[in-house]
């Protein structure tokens, strides 16, 4: 197919990628104009319960508790993430499964057909896809991922049963603002009026706040309207009368996961009268829940984690995270991050948790290349860096390189740990 033939429902899903990224003048174009009136054309109004799930860090993880627990309570549900990891696919599933390709065709054929010549961006198409999706696969319930930001985003053209506010940390910051602030306010966009909200920052930005009590939505706090007590292998959940006990550890590692888990069980609760989840549901949840990527730390020896995090409230999770776990003789980080990121303040919190860096270059239009990762480190005062072309090749020499008794980390992007992925899968 050339660049300029439109594809059809006959045409291949990744035919219909690749026109969608040459389709748009920008990758990211916030406002909800053109895809609001997209959804109009489409007729496209969901009347299953829509959860709309925002924040810096963490958003996926909860909406990967709530499908999960949901699921398993014996609802259909829809479930809609960015960006995916290996596959397009994985951004629209039904059920915790990744939708086939025919599927989302279909979708973005409705979607072509309606448009007439208004532009969609990559992630409009996306967006829309997805809930068309869902509303021709009937489900019961759709939990959707906002993209960046939120007032803007254009998950937001959705009006939700419940909005969520996982983190407020900064990270796009060209497009949010450089302040905790302006990064609230944004976040905050998708609220509603007498709509219940969940907030699981521990110290929220005042903006957050004043969108919320200004629009009059119920917002629900951690720490003070709902929250978790930690035991040694297990924790219970708290919010008004309710309480639930003896609860197990989630299935997705890293002690923040807990937040992320209590977050996701405070939004059963508000839906409790439409979409009631027993126990049992909630524990078979929290055990097989699955969000690769995420503090993944992959079977065998050595230890080796996976983590897509990229921006500086990531590395500090991150950083809490490997101090807790057990020692290890060498500490190996593979490292390659996007050069419009901030580097410093992440290599910063993590420093000390490495003995020597391997990093690799990302070849793509806002990557990095090995030289620039390797001098920036240098300078910082690291010492052990070692540049490799290609993060493949920093993977390769991580392997070589680690006793059983080692660890090794991969993490920067979600670039870094894809192509780690696609290694590990080729050589399966």
């Amino acid at each position: 197919m050339s660049h300029t033939a439109i594809p059809t429902a006959a045409s291949s899903l990744q035919d219909w990628l690749h026109y969608q990224e040459n389709l748009h003048i920008s990758t990211i174009d916030m406002g909800l104009a053109r895809v609001s009136a997209v959804r109009d054309a489409m007729a496209l109004r969901p009347t299953f319960p829509v959860i709309i799930v925002g924040g810096t860090n963490g958003k996926g993880s909860v909406c990967a508790m709530l499908s999960t627990m949901l699921h398993r309570a014996g609802f259909k549900v829809g479930t809609y993430t960015s960006p995916h990891i290996l596959r397009y696919n994985e951004r629209i599933a039904i059920d915790t499964q990744p939708v086939g390709d025919q599927r989302i065709v279909d979708s973005f054929a409705a979607i072509q057909a309606a448009r007439g010549d208004i532009s969609l961006s990559y992630f409009e198409f996306g967006t829309l896809a997805a809930v068309h999706a869902f509303v021709e696969e009937g489900v019961d319930v759709a939990v959707l991922e906002v993209g960046l930001g939120g007032r803007l985003d254009a998950v937001n053209i959705f009006e939700p049963a419940v909005s969520v506010v996982v983190s407020v940390d900064l990270d796009h910051q060209a497009y949010l603002g450089d302040t905790r602030e302006q990064v609230g306010f944004e976040k905050a966009g998708i609220f509603r009026a007498g709509v219940p909200a969940v907030c699981a920052d521990p110290n929220p930005p005042h903006t957050l706040l004043d969108v919320a009590a200004q629009l009059g939505a119920p917002l629900h706090l951690v720490g003070r309207d709902f929250g978790v007590t930690r035991m040694d292998n297990q924790w219970s959940f708290h919010m008004g009368e309710s309480h639930k006990h003896a609860l197990p550890i989630p299935a997705l590692r890293g002690e923040y996961q807990l937040v992320n888990a209590a977050t996701a069980l405070a939004v059963l609760e508000l839906l409790k009268p439409v979409l009631p989840v027993s126990l049992g549901a909630v524990k078979r949840g929290l055990l097989e829940v699955e969000w690769p990527g995420r503090f993944q730390v992959l079977p065998g020896r050595p230890v080796t984690v996976l983590d897509v995090g990229h921006n500086p409230h990531a590395a500090r999770a991150l950083a809490d995270s490997l101090k807790r776990m057990a020692f290890a003789s060498q500490r190996i980080a593979v490292f390659s991050m996007l050069s419009d990121k901030d580097m410093a303040a992440v290599v910063s919190l993590l420093k000390d948790e490495f003995d020597v860096w391997l990093v690799g270059g990302l070849d793509m239009p806002r990557g990095r290349t090995a030289d620039a990762i390797a001098t920036e480190l240098e300078t910082m005062g690291i010492r052990g860096v070692h540049r490799y072309e290609t993060v493949p090749l920093a993977w390769d020499a991580a392997l070589s390189m680690a006793g059983e008794n080692d660890r090794i980390v991969v993490f920067g992007s979600f670039h870094t740990v894809a192509e780690v992925m696609e290694q590990r899968l080729h050589r399966a």
